[in-house]
């Protein structure tokens, strides 16, 4: 009989305290973030820090976003078991894994091929069925699929998106970052209602920008 490996617990246990000092406290988002391994989303020469709370180059040009800002857009967003997620590019598929444990269906879309075959390849080994990758425009949403109770997008836009804002079922919540260059961001909670559209300011962030088409192989 082997004996766990302390280090990995510990790991596991600095990981979460991490979490919580950033203000994840949501017991179902640390649930999800405890059950879905950051390490086979982190490749290359950065395996080694895939459990520290920090951003980490991935393929295309693209990151990996830092744990607690992943925590902490998951938790805004409210997910419930029985919400239909779309989010605005896979990248690394670590936040597409998470939404997964927590919302019905997550739908997930790259401009990139390449991320979305690699995203695949990782949801399929972690049995994680309920996620639809696929490579398309993102800024346009995914208009046969709407509307979406939660709109997760991980770009930045200069405003929150109009097709991804019509796209967004009354009641729905995106949680989106938004500014005009990528030295200041604020994540934005928009919720849309019958008669209005409300917006929160969360807290300042920094995430690749929102482009149009798709990426270049």
């Amino acid at each position: 009989m082997t004996e766990p490996d302390t280090s990995d617990a510990e790991r596991k246990m600095q990981f979460l305290f991490a979490l919580r000092s950033k203000g994840v406290t949501d017991p179902r988002v640390l649930t999800a973030m405890e059950e879905i391994d950051r390490g086979p989303f982190v490749r290359g020469i950065f395996t080694g820090r895939a459990y520290e709370d920090m951003p980490l180059p991935i393929a295309c040009g693209q990151t990996i976003s830092q744990p607690s800002v992943v925590g902490l857009m998951t938790q805004a967003a409210q997910i419930t078991p029985r919400d239909k997620v779309l989010e605005i590019g896979t990248g690394s598929g670590y936040q597409a894994a998470i939404l997964s444990r927590l919302a019905r269906r997550v739908y997930t879309i790259d401009r990139h091929r390449r991320l979305v075959r690699e995203a695949r390849q990782i949801f399929e080994a972690m049995d994680l069925h309920n996620i639809t990758p696929m490579t398309g425009d993102g800024s346009r949403g995914l208009p046969d699929q709407a509307p979406f109770d939660r709109i997760i997008v991980t770009a930045a836009a200069e405003d929150p998106p109009g097709p991804l804002l019509a796209q967004l079922a009354i009641g729905g919540i995106m949680i989106v970052p938004v500014g005009q260059s990528d030295a200041v961001q604020s994540l934005i909670k928009v919720t849309r209602h019958e008669d209005r559209v409300e917006y929160d300011e969360l807290l300042p962030v920094r995430f690749v920008p929102l482009l149009e088409g798709l990426g270049q192989e």
